[in-house]
């Protein structure tokens, strides 16, 4: 199941008349208003929910600055605007500098609040493939409708509660440290710590100190006791990124932590006891690996209890245009832009690339498009290096699956020039129903970011 998710502010506001006119607009463009009248209700629709906005005032029971300074310090991405009856520079300085984007002065005017809905609201709520993530923040949020991507995240629901070892495979790039944030945040142990150790950075020997800390003298620069991230993640989840990176010693130590959970810091002879559940990712073939001896098959059923795949991005290409929002949503705001379509051309390119560095080369290229791009309408006409990329330099006869897709939508479109848009004739003419037609209009609109009247524009077109 997906959850389409729209727009949520969070009002903390103890007088009812700027409530109630705060919450008039934002219903008049859609967006859901919460109220919280102080410090202690404001902590609670927080913890609760997941929020595009939160708007406090600066009297607020419990002190406006404060309330900034926890959603801060909870989710130091989201935009806080605070509302004051009197923005001289001393309370907007003061604002600022708790993190708040904005300062409205009280009454609020609607003109004033509308833009600037504009400037720091999502202009496009994209699908969750996760229906219970409603309180995750939006960096660890995973964004998709594909099928395969939903059977990942309801394996990763499904093991979460559990103590199991879980191992996260995929290619670079897939999400696969959302995933692992998934495990943590849907288990018994979200309230404890998570920590991450990534694997291919260190040396081993680093590593070693790096996973079980060391005792003062243990070697060279060793001046003072030092915990390790297994001890300090006790109570708590322990994600070792690209684990096929440790050698065959540290393999060893890591399969006695997991069977016994206690281990002794380097250069130490007391056993320090844990209860820590590792959650590992590799973006190689781990079981090939140990056929080949390159990694210790005890370790190996020990790490993957569960193995969860995680698809690149060229197996789940309907994700494209979800993802695409998702990240113009993120980066948006930092470059003063609001986009409201995608250029169809670029999405064209983007449906027959192949995604070698999967999401997140996908994130860098739509963060580099917003920088260096100007108006409304997010295209790479800027960055011309970036069209060179995705274009194949040998261009090969596409799949046939997407082949399929191109003739369908040129025939469609050449219909509706025929008929000059009469939908009901285009229907006929294509021998499918009105009903079909509509709703292969609709996906287009949401794929392309376009409204009704911009699609009459692209179907007139030239092909």
């Amino acid at each position: 199941m997906m959850e389409s998710v729209g727009h949520n502010v969070l009002i903390v506001e103890p007088e009812g008349d700027t409530t109630r006119a705060l919450l008039e607009t934002l219903a008049a463009r859609g967006i859901r208003g919460v109220v919280a009248a102080d410090l202690k209700q404001a902590e609670e629709r927080f913890e609760a929910g997941r929020w595009d906005l939160v708007l406090c005032d600066l009297s607020a029971p419990g002190g406006g600055l404060e309330i900034v300074r926890r959603i801060k310090n909870r989710e130091p991405e989201l935009p806080v605007v605070l509302l004051a009856d009197a923005c001289d520079r001393e309370t907007t300085v003061r604002a600022v500098r708790e993190g708040c984007d904005d300062v409205l002065s009280k009454p609020v005017q609607r003109e004033a609040l509308e833009a600037l809905l504009d400037r720091l609201v999502p202009a496009h709520p994209v699908p969750s493939a996760d229906a219970a993530d409603t309180d995750v923040p939006a960096p660890y949020r995973i964004v998709g409708r594909s099928p395969r991507l939903r059977e990942a995240v309801t394996l990763a629901r499904k093991v979460a509660p559990t103590s199991v070892a879980v191992l996260l495979c995929g290619e670079s790039g897939t999400g696969k440290e959302l995933f692992a944030h998934l495990v943590h945040h849907a288990s018994r142990r979200s309230r404890g710590p998570y920590l991450r150790v990534n694997c291919a950075a260190v040396s081993e020997t680093l590593l070693e100190s790096e996973l079980f800390g060391h005792e003062r003298g243990a070697f060279t620069g060793a001046v003072a006791q030092r915990k390790g991230r297994f001890e300090l993640a006790d109570g708590g989840t322990l994600l070792l990124d690209e684990i096929t990176e440790t050698g065959v010693r540290l393999q060893a130590e890591l399969l006695r932590v997991l069977e016994q959970q206690d281990f002794e810091r380097l250069g130490g002879s007391q056993r320090v006891r844990v209860n820590v559940r590792v959650v590992s990712t590799t973006n190689r073939d781990l079981a090939r690996l140990v056929r080949e001896g390159a990694f210790r098959s005890d370790l190996y059923y020990r790490l993957a209890g569960v193995r969860i795949h995680i698809p690149p991005l060229r197996h789940r290409r309907e994700d494209i245009p979800v993802l695409a929002w998702h990240f113009i949503n993120q980066f948006a705001r930092e470059t003063r832009r609001r986009i409201t379509r995608l250029d169809p051309e670029m999405m064209d390119l983007f449906y027959q690339y192949d995604w070698p560095g999967n999401v997140r080369q996908l994130r860098n290229l739509v963060r580099t498009a917003l920088i260096l791009g100007e108006g409304e309408v997010l295209s790479l006409t800027e960055a011309p290096w970036l069209l060179a990329e995705l274009a194949p330099a040998n261009p090969l006869p596409p799949p046939r699956s997407l082949l399929l897709k191109d003739v369908e939508r040129r025939t469609i479109l050449e219909a509706l020039r025929i008929t000059d848009s009469h939908q009901a004739k285009a229907a006929g003419l294509l021998g499918i129903s009105d009903r079909t037609l509509r709703e292969k209009l609709r996906r287009w609109r949401e794929a392309y970011g376009l409204d009704r009247e911009e699609q009459e524009q692209w179907i007139k077109a030239p092909a």
